[in-house]
């Protein structure tokens, strides 16, 4: 049985961890089928956008670190294999379409760096984030060194990777980390909501914003802005560019078909 289960939900692709009776920690299993999720994301025109979220009380509280133990020491790190794609976005192709994501009581250790790897963050207001790697001997090998202290502020990040303390909904919040933060329960709904919106914009659209950003930041503003307009071609040639025109013209909510 899967702990990862995936649901087609219009244009959204919805991704489950569920394995609410270990507080949803993360095995090597999990990983693949996690894979596999984002792969079909990227691959399947049909859909624009993913929802990734958790069952039970918690996001998760880590991973099996005895199962993991071997594979953080072999020197290679996380392999994917064909058609599959690594949900931590440290291997050369990253998923290619957003993905939105709702958090709850623990979001410890792979919760947040798979998080680090999202677009849009909605927190239950009692979830607490760590960073425990520290004190179980190793260190964070997930994205959260390349990512957390730009995300979070250089200081605020090396406080929690360095220390292992928790930090709350509130602080995320403050940090730009999440979003939104809501009442507990309603981070699913709220999230949802977010990635309808997406998936009812311009599908070419949504993804040529992803790949600038993603430019600019990895790559630098300069490098960014001298692929604006070569990018933008396909785009403004798409029968979606041709229906966003229609629609302005005849004020009406434009019908996109991502092609």
């Amino acid at each position: 049985m899967s702990h990862i289960e995936t649901h087609q939900n219009g244009h959204i692709l919805e991704i489950k961890v569920n394995r609410p009776e270990k507080h949803n920690a993360l095995s090597p299993e999990m990983y693949r089928d996690l894979a596999r999720a984002y792969g079909e994301l990227s691959r399947n025109p049909e859909l624009r956008v993913g929802l990734l979220y958790g069952e039970g009380a918690h996001f998760s509280s880590g991973v099996e670190l005895d199962k993991w133990a071997p594979i953080f020491g072999n020197g290679k790190g996380f392999e994917v294999g064909e058609g599959e794609i690594d949900p931590f976005g440290l291997q050369a192709q990253r998923h290619t379409k957003p993905v939105v994501m709702a958090v709850q009581g623990n979001c410890f250790t792979w919760g947040v760096e798979i998080m680090l790897n999202t677009e849009i963050r909605v927190a239950a207001s009692d979830t607490r984030f760590a960073m425990l790697e520290v004190k179980r001997g190793i260190f964070p090998c997930g994205g959260a060194t390349l990512r957390l202290p730009r995300q979070m502020g250089w200081g605020a990040a090396h406080r929690y990777l360095l220390t292992g303390e928790f930090w709350y909904a509130e602080e995320a919040l403050r940090t730009g980390l999440v979003q939104e933060v809501v009442p507990p329960g309603e981070q699913l709904n709220k999230a949802r909501e977010i990635a309808m919106q997406i998936a009812k914009a311009a599908p070419l659209g949504v993804q040529g914003v992803l790949k600038s950003t993603r430019m600019a930041w990895n790559e630098g503003e300069a490098e960014a802005a001298r692929h604006l307009f070569v990018d933008m071609v396909p785009v403004m040639q798409s029968e979606d560019a041709a229906e966003g025109v229609a629609s302005f013209m005849q004020r009406r909510e434009a019908v996109f078909k991502g092609r």
